[in-house]
C-alpha cells in the first residue's frame, strides 16, 4: 500500500519543523503529493471602526511558512503550500478537518499547553473524529523519525481498531517487528483475534508478536501508554472515540487521555 495524497498542519510554533521533516519524509518515501496548510490563532486589526484582516503579522508568519516549506519539500513532484486565512476557533477546526477529508492522512500536531496558544486545543480531537480519514499526531517534545520500525497497534476487535490497523498499514510495511497489544476485561477470544490480526499483517509481510492484557480498573490507557515506553515503541496505532470495552470509560475519554499524555506519534482513526 501507499500513501498519495498528504497533508500537514503548519503555523510559526516550534514544533512546525519536525511534523513537516516527516510529512516530507514520507512524501518522498511514497511519492506522494504534499499540501501544507498553514492556520493558526490571529486577531483582524481594527482600523478605526473597520476590522482589518489580515494584520500584518499574519501575513509575515505566513511568508515565513511558506518558504520554509518550499525548502523542506524541495525535489517534491507534488508539493503546495496554502494559507487557510482565518483565525476564529471554530473556523480553524472547520476548514481543517474539511480539508482533511480529502487526504489520505493528515499530520497535526498535540497540543503544548504551554505554547502561545497557536492552534486551539481540541484540533486535533476534533479532525480525528470527524474528518473521517486517519490523523498522525505528531508529540510536542522529542525527535522521531520515518519509516517507523517498533509500532504498537492497540487492539480491541472494535470497528475503530480495524480503521487505525489497516490505515497504518503505509506507515509501518517494513518494520522491524509490530505488537499487536489487546486490551480487554476478559480473555476469551482475546487471543484468537490477535492472532488473526498477526496474520492479517503477514500478509502485508509484516512480522508480529502478540500480547493479551486484562484490565479490572480505569488506568487502561495509562498502561497502554506504559507499554509503548516498556516495548520501546515509536509509534502507536489505535481507535478513536472508543470506549474499549469498558463501561466506565466515557466515549472520547480515551482518545483525550491519549492525545494529552502521548510520548510518540499516534497514528488515530475513528
Amino acid at each position: 500500500m501507499a500513501l498519495k495524497n498528504l497533508m500537514v498542519h503548519l503555523d510559526s510554533g516550534e514544533r512546525t519543523g519536525a511534523r513537516l521533516a516527516i510529512a516530507a519524509a514520507l512524501a518522498r518515501a511514497h511519492r506522494a503529493r504534499l499540501v501544507g496548510f498553514f492556520a493558526q490563532r490571529a486577531e483582524a486589526m481594527q482600523v478605526g471602526v473597520v476590522p482589518h484582516w489580515p494584520p500584518a503579522a499574519y501575513v509575515e508568519t505566513a511568508k515565513a511558512s511558506e518558504a520554509a516549506f518550499r525548502q523542506a519539500t524541495a525535489g517534491i513532484a507534488q508539493a503546495e503550500w496554502i494559507d487557510i486565512n482565518r483565525g476564529r476557533d471554530v473556523e480553524l477546526v472547520y476548514q481543517i478537518t474539511a480539508l482533511a477529508r480529502f487526504a489520505d492522512l493528515t499530520l497535526l500536531g498535540q497540543y503544548d499547553g504551554d505554547a502561545a496558544g497557536l492552534v486551539p486545543p481540541e484540533l486535533p480531537e476534533e479532525v480525528v473524529l470527524n474528518s473521517g480519514r486517519p490523523a498522525l499526531i505528531v508529540p510536542y517534545v522529542g525527535d522521531y523519525a520515518v519509516p517507523f520500525q517498533r509500532p504498537l497497534l492497540a487492539w480491541n476487535n472494535s470497528r475503530e481498531a480495524a480503521h487505525a490497523l489497516n490505515d497504518a498499514l503505509p506507515l509501518i510495511e517494513g518494520c522491524q517487528e509490530a505488537v499487536v497489544l489487546s486490551i480487554d476485561t476478559r480473555t476469551d477470544g482475546a487471543e484468537a483475534s490477535c492472532v488473526a490480526v498477526t496474520r492479517h499483517l503477514a500478509c502485508h509481510g509484516i512480522k508480529a508478536a502478540t500480547e493479551v492484557l486484562v484490565v479490572e480498573d480505569v488506568g487502561i490507557m495509562d498502561m497502554l501508554l506504559n507499554r509503548v515506553t516498556d516495548q520501546g515503541a515509536d509509534l502507536l496505532v489505535m481507535g478513536a472515540h472508543s470506549h474499549l470495552g469498558f463501561p466506565f470509560v466515557s466515549r472520547g475519554a480515551g482518545t483525550r487521555h491519549i492525545l494529552r499524555n502521548m510520548t510518540v506519534p499516534v497514528l488515530m482513526s475513528n
